[in-house]
């Protein structure tokens, strides 16, 4: 039946386009025709794709809208692919056929110079350099970090992603620099304020989807018009709950898991403003946004599958496939990025950011060697000297004569008995 139905629907979209294309007289751009039979082709896809793609881990509010979006990573990932192959000055002029503002170079914005949060100098609005920093940026983190929270469902795992990317804000300042920020604006407006009330926010959520009673109803069967718009709502959120508890230092596979998942999401990060400098997008471009919504909806997909594999291996054999698609994307943006701009990523470290950095890795290196390999050494040394210790004890009981006391022993040394401690 889905099969027949895919086939049906592929049947009218086709009729339709191609009804489209014999009703109005072809123009004569090549440019125009161009971009008309990609976004139709692409459709085309997706029509089959939502139909016909394996179906994830989520159910609401739709299996199709998750099909949709693993179909839309493909086009993406082709799309990046696309690009990766051209010049680099062909590939940001390529940008025009999506936008003709596109493909001119951009000045950065930097975000540091006068960090004084009360500037006495200035008698109209001292606060002004506050001001200044409150942009459309700033919901943007809460809002982000929101929706992080709900992908990840830990606490301590978004709150060290969270100081992580302000460490790599500060590590890579002198190759972008809208990295540049006051350390007020690091710390307490993004840390504290932005990421901090997100992360607070997304916990309580969480916490509420957690404690909520997941029992479905079908919607004709619900008697009244308030129960029916309670349940239309209803079905915008999970089909049922997973709390996710990924125990890193259970084991040396879930740490490096958990550090190969740290490290991809630092990395998408970055990308994010690597493309837009590389490519030449303004940070209010709709693009830009386009991808952070594209980001939001198959993350959550992806950290589900993730943690399927790591918490029931024999059920899940194999990593899902927007986990893979996913990894591919952020591994494809990456080496866009080197292609177009290696001069930028090879500027060299500051000798004291170097330092910090081996520094932070000796000492992760570390704690992994004595976690769970000079730990569980000690740990399985303590236990078989335990073991001997109880077989000994064991032993001499049996050797005792029954009350505690030890036995008398007949030794020829003067025909004296001695007592002898066994």
């Amino acid at each position: 039946f889905r099969r027949a139905h895919t086939l049906t629907v592929l049947f009218i979209l086709t009729c339709a386009l191609g009804y489209v294309t014999l009703l109005e007289e072809t123009p004569q751009d090549t440019a125009y025709n161009t971009k008309r039979g990609i976004v139709a082709s692409i459709l085309v896809f997706l029509c089959f794709g939502v139909t016909q793609a394996k179906d994830g881990p989520f159910s609401r509010p739709h299996p199709a809208y998750w099909r949709f979006w693993l179909c839309v990573s493909v086009v993406y990932e082709l799309f990046l692919i696309f690009i990766l192959f051209q010049t680099v000055q062909d590939g940001r002029q390529f940008m025009k056929y999506i936008d003709p503002h596109l493909g001119v170079p951009l000045p950065e914005r930097d975000y540091g110079g006068n960090c004084l949060i009360y500037d006495p100098g200035n008698e109209t609005d001292p606060f002004h350099n506050i001001w200044d920093k409150l942009d459309g940026f700033v919901p943007a983190h809460f809002f982000g970090w929101y929706l992080k929270t709900l992908m990840i469902r830990d606490w301590w795992m978004c709150m060290i992603i969270s100081v992580m990317f302000e460490f790599l804000e500060y590590s890579l300042e002198h190759q972008l620099p809208n990295f540049s920020e006051c350390w007020w604006d690091h710390w307490i407006m993004d840390v504290i304020l932005c990421n901090g009330l997100g992360i607070y926010c997304g916990m309580k959520t969480l916490s509420w989807l957690s404690l909520k009673t997941y029992k479905w109803q079908g919607l004709w069967n619900i008697p009244t018009y308030k129960g029916k718009m309670k349940r239309i709502v209803f079905q915008f959120t999970p089909y049922s709950w997973v709390k996710f508890e990924w125990k890193p230092a259970s084991s040396l596979r879930r740490w490096l898991a958990v550090c190969g998942i740290i490290f991809v999401f630092l990395l998408a990060e970055l990308n994010t403003f690597y493309l837009k400098f590389v490519l030449w997008m303004p940070p209010e471009h709709y693009l830009v946004l386009l991808r952070l919504v594209f980001f939001v909806n198959v993350g959550g997909v992806a950290m589900r599958e993730i943690y399927d594999f790591m918490d029931d291996p024999k059920f899940h054999k194999k990593l899902g496939q927007q986990a893979w698609l996913v990894a591919a994307i952020t591994a494809t943006e990456f080496l866009i990025v080197v292609k177009y701009d290696p001069y930028t990523l090879t500027l060299s470290l500051p000798f004291y950011i170097t330092q910090c950095w081996i520094l932070g890795i000796i000492l992760v290196l570390t704690w992994t060697a004595w976690r769970f390999f000079i730990r569980d050494i000690t740990l399985r040394y303590k236990e078989i000297r335990r073991q001997k210790q109880e077989h000994r004890h064991e032993k001499d009981k049996c050797l005792s004569n029954g009350d505690g006391h030890s036995a008398l022993l007949e030794e020829p040394n003067g025909n004296k008995p001695r007592e002898r401690k066994l």
